[in-house]
């Protein structure tokens, strides 16, 4: 063979060998996708978040007078009986420290007393010496009147004499308890908490009964303390009478009416709670979320309808998770949420058709956060793309990923 045809043979077969590298490399390859198959199933709709059990009917117990409120023995979780039941007693509060001033002040207020009241002593006294003098003025002009050397005038001006000396000591006898009185009030006022302490005894102390029949929910002062009158000592209620309360933004809480089932989970229990929305309470407020965001929110209140035995664990403030059904059927048409995206005003899919991807314009129903209903547009069978991405186009080849 003559070194030119030696030549085209070689570049000849470099040639080819090229032109099959450059047509495998540019040779459409099928893109590698997830599919999901368009079923009929049960579809429900919810809206819900964390909610939170309570009592129905809370008792808070508050002290009717300001006082020194006894230590409480009781705890939370003790049965209480309506009206028998003691949980607190009050008693009168200890009297305040006396500043140098006021001290000083007491003490010469209470030599003041002491001083007045021997003074009463004295009036006492002298009004009993005049009365004595006047009773024997009387004798001796009894006795000078039967001997007619006195006048009946001279003996009523005797008599007379003798009952105002009478009533004169009455007066001086009040004046000297009035000063007694006075003297005890001036030595209380210098009385130290220290000596009203260990004098105190048996005391009238105003006891705080429970208002109803259940438990002891909480206990806001165990230890003996000074409380003022209004303050709230403990909390009663029955924790058979339990609802739930979840506060819900605004626009979910639209969609809340009274009836409506509600699923109850991740309370800690086996098995999901089955309860009732009672209330969508009509005033709203603005809460901060974990992302400092302010969120309008309404609480809606559920009643429990399982069985108590099934929850007889729960309590007052236990979170719970709830989730309130607004829509369920049991044979709808469905694809997951994944597969749909926007085409212009439009939701569509990508459908697997002859090993390709076929754009297709659907039509939905009702939704939640992993399925939807599709009215229009597929039907029972069909396989469309999950997560579709920027390579997967109308009429592009495609092959169910491993």
């Amino acid at each position: 063979m003559s070194p030119l045809v030696k030549r085209g043979v070689f570049w000849g077969s470099l040639t080819s060998l090229l032109a099959i590298g450059l047509l495998f490399a540019f040779w459409p390859r099928s893109v590698p996708v997830d599919l999901a198959l368009v079923a009929r199933g049960k579809l429900v709709v919810t809206v819900g978040d964390e909610g939170e059990t309570r009592v129905h009917d809370v008792y808070a117990l508050s002290a009717p007078v300001a006082g020194r409120m006894r230590r409480i023995d009781a705890h939370a979780g003790d049965q209480v009986t309506a009206f028998e039941t003691i949980i607190a007693e009050i008693e009168p509060s200890d009297p305040e420290f006396l500043d140098p001033r006021s001290q000083a002040q007491a003490e010469a207020e209470l030599r003041a007393a002491e001083s007045a009241e021997t003074l009463a002593r004295a009036e006492i006294e002298r009004a009993e010496a005049e009365l004595e003098f006047a009773r024997a003025e009387i004798g001796r002009a009894q006795k000078l009147i039967a001997d007619g050397t006195i006048s009946q005038r001279e003996m009523d001006q005797a008599e007379r004499n003798y009952r105002t000396l009478s009533a004169a000591l009455q007066t001086a006898r009040a004046n000297l308890q009035v000063r007694a009185f006075e003297l005890e009030r001036a030595r209380a006022r210098l009385l130290s908490p220290a000596e009203t302490r260990t004098g105190a005894g048996q005391c009238d102390c105003v006891p705080i009964r429970a208002p109803v029949d259940g438990q002891i929910l909480r206990i806001m002062h165990t230890s003996e303390s000074v409380v003022e009158a209004g303050e709230t000592l403990a909390e009663i209620g029955d924790p058979r009478d339990l609802e739930i309360v979840v506060d819900l933004l605004s626009p979910d809480a639209v969609k809340v009416r009274p009836g409506q089932r509600v699923v109850i989970d991740g309370w800690g229990g086996e098995q999901a709670l089955e309860g009732r929305v009672r209330l969508v309470e009509p005033f709203g407020f603005t809460k901060i979320s974990a992302l400092g965001i302010e969120e309008q929110r309404v609480n809606v209140v559920i009643d429990l309808e399982s069985p108590q035995l099934e929850w007889a664990r729960l309590a007052h403030g236990y979170q719970v998770d709830v989730r309130i059904v607004l829509w369920e059927r049991e044979d709808v048409l469905k694809l997951p949420l994944t597969a749909l995206f926007r085409h212009g005003s439009e939701w569509a899919v990508f459908a697997a058709e002859d090993g390709r991807a076929r754009l297709q314009i659907v039509s939905l129903g009702q939704r939640n956060q992993l399925s939807a209903e599709i009215t229009e547009g597929l039907v029972e069978g069909d396989r469309v793309v999950l997560h579709p991405s920027d390579r997967v186009a109308e009429g592009v080849r495609i092959a169910p990923r491993d």
